[in-house]
């Protein structure tokens, strides 16, 4: 089983409620990468014999603290409609709401399509940037092949960037065929902004990360096992808190998610 998978793992224990665990290989700087955690929610979603449809809105509410170990998850249909149905999820350790959520999944349809969002251009292939180094940072991030415009981000050398943007390939590491949970977890796999924008660590935490897929399941399944191009940036940075846009793109040119996030800071 790809780690991807032990780490989003879950055991059905009753009506609308899992067991799973926190995995050691996706461990943040304190508790778990929070991608894995949003990919658990909706997988509670998607492995639930009501479901309908795929996946098109998730919106995760990191309330407090989740420790390593053991935890609660509870899937809960809240309404199915023609088309559309609404998911209620959380995450309980201990007795104690850690994470909240919700998902909206839907029903697709055959007719008028249209891009009006385009591409980053000028971005060499995976194949021409090295791989971002790993030593000396948070496990979860050895989890990904990430590879950067202008090498890696992290030279921490205290000098103000003028923005915060950034433009990398990524995709699971070992090589892990797209599908919906770890395209929920790549939409958190993006560095806070305040470390880009400031050149160096900040005590930052999220608070709240909504994403939108905007393909279908066909569509996840044809990316396969390439890289993803991801395009970041925050818009403000305001009295401890800052938010942070991502668009995650397919290897030719289709977009495939955005999300966007507030993260509180100090500084």
């Amino acid at each position: 089983m790809h780690p991807f998978d032990e780490s989003i793992q879950l055991t059905p224990t009753g009506e609308h409620r899992y067991r799973g665990s926190t995995h050691p290989g996706y461990a943040n700087m304190v508790g778990p990468f929070g991608g894995t955690l949003c990919a658990v929610l909706l997988n509670g979603a998607l492995q639930h014999p009501q479901r309908l449809g795929d996946p098109i809105a998730l919106t995760v509410n990191f309330a407090g603290p989740v420790a390593d170990g053991g935890f609660e998850l509870e899937a809960l249909p809240m309404r199915t409609n023609r088309s559309t149905q609404h998911w209620n999820l959380a995450l309980r350790q201990g007795g104690e709401v850690a994470v909240t959520g919700s998902a909206v999944f839907a029903t697709r349809r055959e007719m008028w399509s249209a891009h009006e969002a385009t591409p980053p251009q000028g971005m060499p292939p995976p194949g021409a940037l090295q791989r971002m180094p790993t030593e000396g940072i948070a496990p979860w991030v050895a989890r990904y092949d990430m590879r950067f415009e202008g090498g890696s981000p992290f030279n921490f050398d205290g000098q103000e960037a003028g923005d915060s943007h950034s433009r990398a390939w990524v995709r699971d590491h070992p090589p892990r065929p797209l599908d919906f949970a770890s395209l929920a977890a790549i939409c958190d796999s993006f560095f806070p902004r305040i470390f880009v924008r400031r050149n160096q660590r900040s005590p930052i935490g999220t608070v709240s990360l909504s994403s939108y897929f905007h393909v279908d399941a066909a569509g996840v399944a044809a990316q396969g096992e390439r890289h993803l191009l991801g395009t970041a940036r925050a818009l403000r940075f305001h009295t401890g808190f800052f938010d942070q846009s991502a668009q995650v793109w397919s290897d030719d040119g289709h977009l495939l998610a955005s999300t966007h996030q507030m993260v509180y800071y100090r500084a």
